[in-house]
């Protein structure tokens, strides 16, 4: 079996950073265990398989581990494909996803996306978690993800986790992330998963769906810029409407190949 396969990195203007994500358009779904495979052999953060229906595009994601309820990465990489490389005349893209309906406007070089909030709530740090961290964060809150709020920036460069005690953490789908104020941007974020193939994520748009409700608040602003400070990097912006946000970020196409599956 031949499939076409993008890799394409998101939430960027430059290749080699932001985040990559694989996408392969399929004409009927195959066996998950299969879907899974190639996402190991991809061995990239997610790989985006979609349908097209004509009126819209059901959509999975999968890490080279499982597969996941929300990638926001993997999506502006799927809508990019669509737009760019498959040459899609539409200005908006709509996914069936299992997080619900999820659409991606594109309005020029950029790519907006509309996904559900995930407001975290204040709760305890986990003894494991306590022990993983070199700095202790002044806030801690959960959705899908723990939410780490330092007060500086530059303990969210600085932090180190001791993988020993991090990777024994047991968070289904989900990882922690580590944001405090900006001093270019409103806030930014890094984020991390126990266990994964890929430790540190280099740009996390489902993990905004939590950061956006809470740095909202906290600035008193409907609108932000954040930047995630991981080795790659990768910038959105961010606005919240009542239960949803919109992020927005670049795309570039980093290669157009085809894959090989049995």
């Amino acid at each position: 079996m031949q499939l076409h396969l993008y890799q394409i990195d998101a939430f960027t203007d430059k290749i080699f950073q932001g985040n990559p994500a694989c996408v392969v358009p399929l004409s009927e779904w195959l066996p998950d265990e299969l879907l899974l495979k190639i996402a190991r052999e991809n061995a990239v953060a997610e790989t985006a398989f979609f349908l097209d229906k004509g009126y819209s595009y059901p959509l999975r994601w999968f890490t080279p581990e499982m597969e996941m309820d929300l990638c926001g990465h993997a999506t502006l990489a799927a809508a990019h494909a669509i737009k760019e490389i498959r040459k899609s005349t539409s200005r908006k893209i709509l996914f069936e996803t299992k997080s619900g309906n999820l659409e991606v406007n594109v309005e020029n070089d950029h790519y907006i996306l509309n996904f559900p909030t995930r407001t975290p709530k204040p709760t305890h740090l986990p003894e494991l978690l306590k022990d993983s961290l070199n700095i202790q964060p002044e806030e801690v809150l959960k959705a899908r993800d723990y939410v780490l709020v330092y007060p500086d920036e530059e303990d969210v460069k600085n932090i180190e986790i001791n993988r020993i005690h991090f990777d024994k953490l047991e968070l289904g789908t989900g990882g922690v992330i580590i944001t405090s104020r900006g001093k270019e941007v409103d806030f930014v974020s890094r984020f991390f998963t126990p266990g994964a193939s890929v430790f540190e994520d280099p740009v996390t748009c489902s993990a905004h769906c939590s950061l956006i409700p809470y740095w909202s608040k906290k600035l008193d602003k409907i609108e932000l810029n954040a930047r995630q400070i991981s080795s790659r990097g990768g910038s959105l912006h961010c606005k919240l409407n009542g239960e949803r946000v919109a992020i927005s970020g670049k795309a570039r196409t980093y290669s157009i190949g085809k894959l090989f599956a049995e």
